[in-house]
């Protein structure tokens, strides 16, 4: 190609470049922003499994209401009928002949012992304890699954960001190489080496902003909105080291942690189930009483009748169904157990991962930094020496990505950070660290 077809190229190239905006960010629209805490309120309230793990608190605690009752009161019906007969008959109620038959019981019982009363209160206890622990913990999950999908917003608005910063670097450099070109500074291929990072450069805006657009409608779905919400900006300033060390942190974890107090609660929830099917074995004794009225008239009042009774039972065989029972609930407490005594002994595992995560994250903040600081200056010295026309195209442009790579580097490094600490409140059930939130955009 000759000398004129490259600078053609070059002019057009140019004029299609100037025609587009450099600007990275995705499209602002009027959408809400939420802050941290505000967001992880609302997801705890719209949640799936924490509204579940709501219910099921407040189920267990209407059984284990239902057991107390079961226990202390006895059991009431009241009854009453009306019969017609087509031929008269001999009514007992009124001694007469009549065709009519009316009745109005009242039945009270109370079972004194047997029929797995005191095991299924404990029981009913038990899973209060239980579902109270399951819902602890899913309010944490909940609270990290909330994290994740904030920081993700934070980090993918500063990753378009960096985006947008390449993309003018880029469309710059281009500018000046065209004019160099054009001046017979510079060769044609300068030019078309950096037209091709412009091109990168855009492609990488269109990624990114597509990522915000996810991200921010990923959030809005985890608070229960059905369009996207922004997330308000944090402070960028490096968490502190952890207020622990790793064997408090694991000690911590095995004493409170949410998921293990929940596996606990399973396991005395397993034990009294068991020991309610076994109460099944016992004779069971009941102090019934029972008062009536019979007549022949709508409201009876001829005679009244009232009994008391007390019975006793013993249950010797019914087909192995208690045997089958039994079996069942010590194969369920088997199982919790072991689910027990795994969580406690994964405890350690989980929480060096966590920490130790938590302690690389935020050394490559520290890192990132540095590798920032390193880009830009290096970056600046490339550039000035381009122009100067004392280095080549490719170092301009290895300087120019490096720069944009470290600045992804320390957006990721900042959420990495945030999402670890996170990971580690949701392991000890408590809260060592809030991002404060900020009036203006982070840069």
């Amino acid at each position: 190609m000759s000398s004129h077809a490259w600078i053609a190229s070059l002019l057009v190239a140019g004029a299609i470049l100037g025609t587009k905006p450099a600007e990275g960010q995705a499209q602002e629209q009027n959408i809400p922003v939420v802050t941290l805490t505000e967001a992880r309120r609302r997801a705890n309230s719209v949640d799936p499994n924490a509204v579940a793990a709501r219910s099921q608190v407040a189920t267990a605690s209407w059984e284990r209401r239902a057991a107390l009752a079961d226990v202390i009161t006895p059991r009431v019906t009241a009854g009453g009928s009306y019969t017609h007969f087509s031929e008269p008959f001999f009514n007992f109620g009124t001694g007469t002949i009549s065709p009519n038959a009316t009745s109005a019981t009242l039945e009270a019982s109370y079972t004194v012992l047997g029929a797995g009363k005191l095991g299924g209160l404990k029981s009913a206890r038990a899973s209060v304890e239980s579902a109270e622990a399951s819902e602890t913990a899913s309010r944490f999950r909940t609270a990290l699954e909330t994290d994740a999908a904030y920081f993700a917003v934070l980090a993918d608005r500063e990753l378009s960001r960096v985006a947008a910063d390449r993309l003018r670097r880029a469309q710059e450099q281009f500018e000046i190489a065209r004019v160099r070109v054009l001046a017979g500074e510079a060769i044609a291929p300068d030019s078309l080496q950096l037209l091709l990072e412009v091109n990168r450069a855009r492609l990488e805006v269109l990624s990114r902003d597509s990522a915000l657009v996810t991200s921010r409608l990923r959030l809005g779905r985890q608070i229960g909105l059905s369009g996207p919400v922004d997330a308000a900006p944090i402070d960028t300033t490096p968490p502190p080291p952890p207020p622990m060390t790793l064997e408090e942190a694991v000690a911590e974890m095995r004493t409170r942690g949410p998921d293990i107090e929940a596996a606990r609660a399973a396991e005395r929830r397993a034990d009294a189930i068991v020991l309610a099917e076994r109460e099944q074995y016992l004779p069971a004794i009941t102090v019934g009483a029972v008062t009536g009225a019979y007549d022949a008239e709508l409201f009876p009042s001829a005679t009244r009748r009232t009994q008391l009774a007390v019975t006793v039972s013993l249950p010797i065989w019914n087909g192995g169904q208690r045997e089958l029972a039994v079996a069942r609930a010590r194969a369920e407490r088997d199982v919790a157990r072991a689910t027990r005594q795994d969580s406690e002994r994964g405890a350690a595992e989980l929480m060096a991962r966590t920490y130790h995560g938590y302690l690389t994250s935020r050394a490559g903040i520290e890192l990132a930094l540095v590798g920032v600081t390193v880009s830009t200056e290096n970056f600046r010295v490339q550039r000035a020496r381009y122009r100067e026309g004392a280095t080549t195209i490719l170092d301009l442009l290895e300087a120019q990505v490096g720069l944009s790579a470290a600045e992804a580097s320390l957006v990721q490094a900042r959420y990495s950070t945030r999402l670890a600490l996170a990971q580690i409140e949701a392991l000890l059930g408590r809260r060592i660290g809030e991002p404060s939130t900020m009036d203006r955009p982070d840069r």
